[in-house]
């Protein structure tokens, strides 16, 4: 059976959505609640990089922490924004999934046909 690994809100409509349609395309899914167990910096910027995405593209801006500790200045590092989606995974955008097809930021959900087998 193929898997998948996605890394969950489950609060977040997207994200529920984006786990259903794994499930139904019958892959074994690992369901990573990412605010309860966040992945390291290091996990966190090797997926980013396996997505495709800028650092800056996978943050959630739309959180007010992220304007709170003034991330929205453009001449904020990639670095900076890394140690701030690591010390609060609020600011990671969601939901991201790996399968062996690739990693996606699913976000709208349809993305998530990219990397769905067969």
């Amino acid at each position: 059976m193929a898997k998948a690994t996605i890394y969950h809100n489950p609060r977040c409509g997207t994200s529920r959505t984006v786990l259903q349609r794994l499930q139904d395309a019958g892959l074994n899914v690992e369901v990573i609640e990412y605010l309860k167990h966040p992945p390291t910096r290091t996990q966190l910027e090797a997926l980013i990089q396996a997505s495709g995405l800028s650092v800056r593209a996978a943050i959630r801006s739309k959180e007010a922490l992220f304007t709170e500790l003034k991330l929205d200045d453009p001449s904020v590092t990639d670095a900076a924004l890394l140690d701030a989606m690591a010390a609060h995974p609020i600011l990671i955008n969601r939901p991201i999934v790996v399968t062996g097809k690739g990693t996606r930021l699913c976000r709208p959900a349809e993305i998530v046909e990219e990397i769905l087998p067969g």
